[in-house]
């Protein structure tokens, strides 16, 4: 029997311990890496291209969400369980948008979450089945969807940041440095960093990769790079 390949992120060890005592006694799972931490995450993902991403939501720097949406982008192949405690209406939106196939609470049974593991690896969707079970949030997330769809081609075409600044962010992106990035564009490397505070600001993120995760996600930029491995190599 094929062994079901998982990657498990989370930021607490103990947990980590719980997970992999329960898989090693399923003999069709197996846990080939771990991390702590989203930057992490998309490392090991990137290296060992698993069947499913078992990850928390609440992690430092980059949060669960997001490294699912990075990860469904590149790979939408792999399984995404994500685990989690917020049911808001908001919340559950944003996981099905990332394409999250299961969302499980924190404190689910390790029977449930070895079961919602293998429905996933099968191609199941057990989300969707969440969100007819909590009261009123099918509705809300219905309701959201159809006005988001209505707002799609204002919300999508519509950016706060320059010409110039899209110039720069498309090309963090891809990988590039801020000297390559100077380069590229004719200009100061110290322009570059100015550009790079201006659009931290205008968008109210905290770093360059949430900038760029939240572009591609409104589709003002396109990464040209095909790994987000290159993000780690994009500071300086």
């Amino acid at each position: 029997m094929a062994q079901t390949s998982i990657v498990l992120v989370h930021d607490h060890e103990l947990f980590r311990e719980g997970v992999r005592y329960h898989v090693q006694a399923s003999p069709d799972l197996q846990i080939v890496a771990e991390a702590s931490n989203g930057q992490q995450a998309i490392q090991q993902v990137e290296h060992h291209e698993p069947d499913l991403l078992l990850i928390n939501t609440d992690l430092p720097g980059i949060s669960g969400l997001e490294v699912a949406w990075v990860v469904k982008r590149d790979h939408p192949q792999i399984g995404v369980v994500l685990i989690g405690s917020d049911t808001s209406p908001q919340h559950i939106i944003k996981v099905i948008r990332s394409g999250v196939a299961a969302y499980v609470a924190p404190n689910a049974s390790w029977e449930h979450m070895l079961h919602t593991l293998r429905v996933v690896n099968r191609g199941g969707y057990p989300v969707n089945e969440l969100v007819l079970t909590i009261p009123h949030v099918a509705e809300q997330v219905l309701d959201e969807f159809r006005q988001r769809e209505i707002d799609r081609e204002t919300q999508n075409f519509y950016s706060p940041l320059s010409p110039r600044e899209l110039q720069v962010l498309e090309l963090i992106a891809r990988g590039q440095t801020n000297k390559a990035i100077a380069q590229s564009l004719d200009i100061s490397n110290q322009t570059v960093k100015n550009h790079v505070s201006s659009i931290l600001r205008k968008l109210a993120v905290n770093g360059r990769m949430q900038a760029v995760i939240y572009a591609l996600r409104q589709g003002w930029i396109k990464d040209g790079s095909g790994s987000q491995g290159s993000f780690s190599r994009a500071e300086g």
